[in-house]
């Protein structure tokens, strides 16, 4: 196998085929009405962990002003482009910019924040998620709420495919090429909630013969978020909301 990338490297199938991907991608299905909801008519949007603007953009289209951070940018660089072709309407709501969300400090205040697509669950369960939880705390006004979706522990815990050669995922993509997506690691740590992928992305010619790959690893983090949530002044505010059988969006108020 090739050298491993990070995932969302430069230079990266998966930064280049994230778009493609997630529409793709059954399990992330009724997360924008989710969030939608959380948050009053023409609400603000704090959204950490932004990538390449999907939510950002069809929240603003929805009527919320939203601010999406992100750290990679790789994939602000796709959120800009794509928040350059809205109708200069919804452009004017929605905006991106760089930042890292365990350290943020925007001096203002939002309806709602929002942590969607696993993007706790990418930097380690200890001081990492303490810190994002205050973060989260330190933009809402008193009542606010605050959603996280996270992966199902017991989901994290299942091994990978039975046969490591044969692709989990098959796209169309541009001239009559395919994307093929391998899981060719994956172990779970329970001592420390963390869960270890190696990725490989393919693209196929007409042919069948590949003609590139990216090798990424994937590192999940899990653990608990009631404590953070409690040491950041967040309590549960309802019952998990389910999503694509794979996750679920913890919302939290503050007090």
């Amino acid at each position: 196998m090739a050298k491993v990338l990070p995932y969302y490297a430069p230079g990266s199938l998966s930064a280049a085929y994230y778009d493609r991907i997630t529409a793709a991608d059954p399990t992330l299905v009724g997360d924008e009405q989710a969030y939608a909801g959380l948050a009053p008519p023409e609400g603000s949007i704090l959204e950490l962990g932004a990538g390449s603007g999907r939510l950002t953009a069809a929240l603003a289209a929805r009527g919320h002003d939203v601010l999406g951070v992100d750290i990679s940018p790789v994939m602000l660089a796709q959120g800009h482009a794509r928040l350059a072709a809205l109708a200069p309407g919804i452009r004017a709501r929605a905006r991106l910019v760089r930042g890292d969300m365990t350290a943020l400090d925007l001096k203002r205040t939002f309806d709602l924040v929002i942590c969607p697509f696993f993007t706790l669950a990418h930097v380690p369960g200890g001081a990492a998620w303490r810190n994002t939880f205050a973060t989260a705390a330190r933009h809402l006004g008193h009542g606010g709420l605050a959603a996280f979706h996270l992966p199902k522990s017991g989901i994290m815990r299942l091994p990978g495919p039975p046969d490591a050669s044969r692709p989990v995922l098959q796209l169309a993509i541009e001239d009559g090429r395919r994307l093929l997506l391998f899981v060719r690691e994956r172990s779970f740590r329970e001592d420390i909630g963390r869960l270890d992928q190696v990725i490989e992305y393919a693209i196929a010619d007409a042919a069948g013969r590949v003609v590139r790959r990216s090798a990424e690893r994937l590192t999940y983090w899990w653990t608990d978020p009631e404590p953070p949530a409690a040491a950041a002044g967040l309590t549960r505010d309802r019952d998990p909301i389910e999503l694509g059988g794979v996750g679920e969006i913890r919302v939290f108020r503050k007090a």
